[in-house]
């Protein structure tokens, strides 16, 4: 890392102490924009930098609630509202009971240059609650949303800051939030909240965007590589939201995924696992992919890291840190050419070292798994205009985005002299684009 970067992250890690996957984040970038702070030094004037990893605004608040019981019920919810120079900050909500300031605003900080990558006008901001849904009633899940929202209403807008889903948080949730948000300000301002019910302002795709942006994004790494997912073998973490639908685009784009996983094991299938069954299992029974072997008694259901699998292509979809070095080393081992992350930095670090030293194609989460966020966008463009589009235009949209987000982190990492670079080209990119948004903006 330039020595100038370096002591800006010293101070970073100082002013932060105990936050682990913030100061990975901030090392990830500063240890990639070193080429573009030579070539342009002018982003680094005026402590653009400083800034850039100093929240604007970090609001930590009191969730209490009541459960079915009768008894009080006290969580922490959290907003990070981190960079508004492209536009008003856009990043989801996640419940679940890890979720503490430093996995906010490591999401947070990601989130930036993400939305820099897709070319829309957002900002990057992350939120949450240590509010585990897991095992919680329907009506216990909606009071706890409606109290979240009777302090978080004050700090959104759909020109200040527009929250979207992430785990623990679909459109069911969505639907509560938005509720109390539209009682307590009596504004029908649809464009607050992203990721809602296709009834009422929701976009088509917008469910499937992130597991499907992240496939195209892999299909574009492929095809730089002289190949496609035709015949590929693909092995899939997860199986949640973001797997499922990265299942369903590799399947339709001639691709085979032969294992994917939940917390309670791994689904190995060598003839192709059936998207369809794990959607039934998953989105409308909620059970465990062990159910799979009921119509399906020829697949495998075990025990086990899922990168065990031998692929082609992997996508990581469940959550940070789930991929390690030893993983790595068995998808090297077996041939994998292509890892794109459908999560936000489900790689550690010494996973992406070995990725890049066996010369695997590597797209990180900020431009892999930007088709998410890249399609809210589209779904605020909506709501502002009072239209409603169709699936394949908006698929259309989607693809558009997903290819220019690809060349822009090919084309950036050339430029530097590391073709084939993702996560260089990725961060450049972005930074470059936040950097000089803040530096007409002046200080502030």
């Amino acid at each position: 890392m330039d020595a100038k970067l370096a002591a800006i992250y010293d101070e970073v890690v100082h002013r932060n102490p105990g936050e682990i996957d913030f100061a990975r984040a901030v090392h990830e970038v500063l240890e990639s924009i070193g080429p573009a702070i030579r070539v342009h030094p002018e982003l680094a004037d005026a402590k653009i930098i400083q800034r850039l990893c100093e929240p604007e605004r970090q609001i930590i608040f009191r969730v209490p609630w009541i459960d079915d019981r009768g008894d009080v019920q006290v969580n922490r919810g959290f907003r990070v509202e981190f960079n508004s120079a492209l536009g008003p900050y856009k990043g989801g909500l996640r419940f679940h009971p890890s979720v503490v300031l430093d996995t906010v605003k490591f999401l947070g900080f990601e989130q930036i240059f993400k939305n820099a990558l897709t070319g829309m006008p957002i900002g990057g901001g992350k939120g949450g609650a240590d509010f585990d849904p897991k095992g919680r009633s329907e009506g216990e899940i909606m009071r706890f949303c409606q109290s979240l929202m009777t302090e978080l209403y004050r700090h959104l807008g759909e020109y200040t800051d527009v929250p979207a889903g992430d785990i623990g948080v679909g459109s069911r949730e969505i639907g509560w939030l938005f509720g109390q948000y539209k009682r307590i300000t009596n504004r029908y301002e649809s464009g607050v909240l992203t990721g809602k019910g296709l009834d009422w302002g929701g976009a088509l795709v917008r469910k499937e965007a992130t597991g499907y942006g992240t496939a195209m994004f892999a299909q574009e790494m492929l095809h730089a590589l002289g190949e496609s997912f035709e015949g590929m073998d693909v092995v899939v973490s997860g199986s949640g939201n973001v797997a499922i639908y990265a299942m369903e685009k590799v399947e339709q784009m001639g691709g085979r995924v032969v294992a994917c996983s939940d917390t309670t094991g791994v689904l190995h299938d060598p003839d192709g696992i059936d998207v369809e069954t794990v959607k039934h299992l998953k989105e409308e029974q909620r059970r465990p992919l062990s159910g799979y072997l009921d119509a399906h008694p020829k697949a495998t259901f075990g025990s086990g890291p899922v990168w065990a699998v031998p692929c082609q292509v992997a996508l990581p979809c469940a959550t940070q840190n789930e991929l390690s070095a030893a993983d790595a080393a068995a998808l090297v081992a077996n041939g994998c050419r292509v890892v794109a992350e459908g999560a936000n930095m489900p790689c550690t670090r010494e996973a992406v070292e070995l990725f890049d030293d066996a010369k695997v194609a590597f797209g990180p989460g900020k431009a892999a798994n930007a088709g998410g966020v890249a399609t809210s966008a589209l779904e605020m463009q909506q709501n502002a205009s009072r239209d409603s589009w169709s699936f394949s235009h908006t698929e259309e949209r989607l693809q558009e985005i997903m290819v220019r987000i690809h060349d822009l982190c090919r084309s950036t990492a050339e430029s530097y002299g590391e073709p084939g670079n993702y996560v260089l080209g990725a961060n450049i990119a972005g930074f470059t684009k936040v950097a000089n948004a803040m530096a007409s903006l002046g200080v502030v």
